[in-house]
């Protein structure tokens, strides 16, 4: 046997001191009796992983010159040096110096400039992640779709009926298409978190458009046959990747100053793809030409774009509270700006039948309603009293206040809401007669202008009190996207809109505010669907995506 140190006897002495104390509050008794399993619980639900795993390539190192201290700078003197070779000596090393201090200059100011924003015009085989190999086939999938997609015109009045029973029977037929949409393709198709999304008109395929946190728009062709590889057929059935998808690097540089905030398809071409991004820029990416070139650009992070229904104008709203006015027919340089708030104007959504009258939702916690035409009064007036730029025109918030007050500015302001936290965004639905908003305050509103007079005339809404309050949590935090009610586009259904559950679902509401679904599989889908988005032409298509870049098709299971 044998023999055992001082110090190990000691150790064996702890240990069974400790073993009989522990007896003696008969901890294991007490751990039996909570029913802790001992086994590890494993989650059922496993993130689809991208079935092309790319490696990232890394960038080679600069032929740069090795920093030295001053003892290794410093050469030997030869002491019998002449003084004419310690002139020539001397002249070489502030040659030397000079030539440093110039390349170190020329690498920083090559830096600022990747640092900045770009505004030239942008090749898009430059611009795809994996270059010409992803250009062939997005140039394919683009090139099914027709130039000429008619879209038809809501009218105001669609879906309004005498008899309630009408409207029931339409929401009950709703609910039944709804309530059967299940996960039918999911993939990663961006690299970050993604701050918006688009739904592509065409009806023959599932196209969607995601702008990321870092200023890539990945597009998605959800229903699109898989690439073929190895990785891909390792993970077979439902948790390998649906469709394939493209990323294009849009705006630069690629981090978090460059987000994309809004993503609209032109609705006179849709191979045109307009996106805003915190760069300060808004972009028109064509696929038709294969190039992206700049609209706009200004001082301010721009947060939200809004299409006029002809395609020809367009209207965004930044941080610091102003709306401009761009016409697309004319130069970049030529735009309109109104101050509407003292501080960030989340969203501005022009009403599609009534397009002189947009409203804003903004960090001041209210939701306005605003008539254009009044505001060109106000520029106007502005313009004759101050000389201002032909191609610039800027009319800031005193003005616009002071004018919204006089007897010539009545009914510039046509409505006006005021939540109890920020109102981070407001939609007109397809008709142009009911808004949806979204606040911190964790309620959604709705509005209903049943009355096509109101717009006609011009005087303010006799009332601006929402009709129908939802309980909702968009308590998002810093690291989920913001949580925005989007209409439906389809003017063929009865006006719905969806919007992201903190509890990883998709919540559906009809536009009287009757819940319609709630979209969810806890399995494979656990993290919180901020963005949201459904199918301008087909009614049973929702997408939605996450702040790991991870995407999420919504269809019928027999699909």
């Amino acid at each position: 046997m044998v023999k055992l140190s001082e110090y190990e006897l000691e150790r064996e002495a702890n240990i069974a001191r400790n073993k009989l104390l522990l007896q003696q509050l008969e901890l294991k008794a007490a751990v039996d009796d909570l029913g802790v399993s001992k086994a590890k619980a494993k989650s059922t639900a496993k993130p689809i992983q991208p079935g092309k795993r790319e490696k990232r390539k890394r960038e080679p190192e600069a032929d740069l010159p090795r920093r030295q201290s001053a003892r290794l700078r410093k050469a030997v003197i030869d002491p019998n040096e002449s003084p004419q070779k310690r002139r020539k000596r001397e002249r070489e090393e502030e040659l030397q110096r000079r030539k440093e201090e110039e390349e170190r200059l020329k690498r920083e100011e090559e830096a600022r400039k990747a640092s900045r924003p770009r505004h030239n015009k942008l090749d898009l085989i430059a611009l795809v992640e994996n270059g010409p190999e992803d250009i062939e086939s997005l140039s394919k999938s683009m090139k099914d779709i027709p130039k000429d997609i008619k879209k038809r015109v809501p009218d105001f009045d669609d879906f309004v009926y005498e008899d309630n029973k009408e409207e029931e029977r339409l929401v009950a037929e709703l609910r039944k298409k709804m309530s059967g949409l299940k996960v039918h393709a999911r993939a990663k198709v961006t690299r970050s978190r993604v701050y918006c999304a688009a739904y592509h008109p065409e009806v023959t395929k599932d196209l969607i458009f995601f702008g990321d946190k870092e200023g890539a728009l990945g597009i998605w062709d959800a229903r699109a046959p898989p690439e073929e590889d190895e990785d891909a057929k390792q993970n077979e059935g439902e948790d390998r990747e649906g469709g394939r998808y493209w990323r294009i690097q849009l705006h630069w540089p690629a981090n978090a100053k460059s987000s994309i905030s809004s993503i609209k398809v032109d609705p006179i071409d849709p191979h045109n793809v307009y996106t805003s991004s915190y760069d300060t820029t808004v972009r028109a990416l064509s696929f038709t030409t294969g190039v992206s070139r700049e609209i706009f650009h200004s001082d301010n992070l721009v947060n939200s774009i809004d299409l006029v229904p002809s395609g020809h104008e367009m209207w965004l709203s930044d941080t610091s509270g102003w709306v401009t006015h761009i016409d697309l027919r004319e130069s970049n340089q030529k735009h309109k700006s109104f101050q509407l708030s003292e501080q960030k104007i989340g969203s501005v959504s022009v009403n599609p039948t009534f397009p002189n009258f947009l409203a804003t939702a903004s960090n001041s916690r209210t939701v306005k309603v605003w008539d254009v035409r009044k505001l060109n009064t106000a520029l106007e007036d502005f313009t004759d009293s101050e000389p201002q730029d032909s191609t610039i025109i800027d009319v800031n918030l005193e003005v616009i206040t002071e004018f919204a007050q006089s007897d010539k500015g009545k009914g510039c302001l046509r409505a006006e809401w005021q939540h109890d936290k920020s109102a981070t965004a407001a939609f007109w639905d397809p008709r142009g007669r009911q808004l949806v908003s979204t606040s911190y305050d964790d309620t959604l509103r709705l509005w209903n202008f049943n009355n096509s007079k109101l717009f006609k005339e011009d005087a303010p809404f006799p009332s601006s009190r929402p009709f129908s309050r939802i309980k909702h949590n968009c308590q998002t935090g810093k690291w989920v996207t913001l949580l925005k009610a989007r209409w439906t586009q389809n003017p063929d259904v009865y006006p719905y809109f969806t919007i992201g559950n903190m509890n990883h679902s998709v919540d559906i509401y009809s536009g009287k505010g009757d819940h319609i679904a709630s979209l969810s599989d806890p399995r494979r889908i656990t993290a919180v669907q901020a963005v949201t988005c459904s199918h301008p032409s087909v009614v049973e298509r929702v997408a939605t995506a996450n702040a790991s870049g991870r995407c999420v098709l919504w269809a019928p299971k027999d699909l």
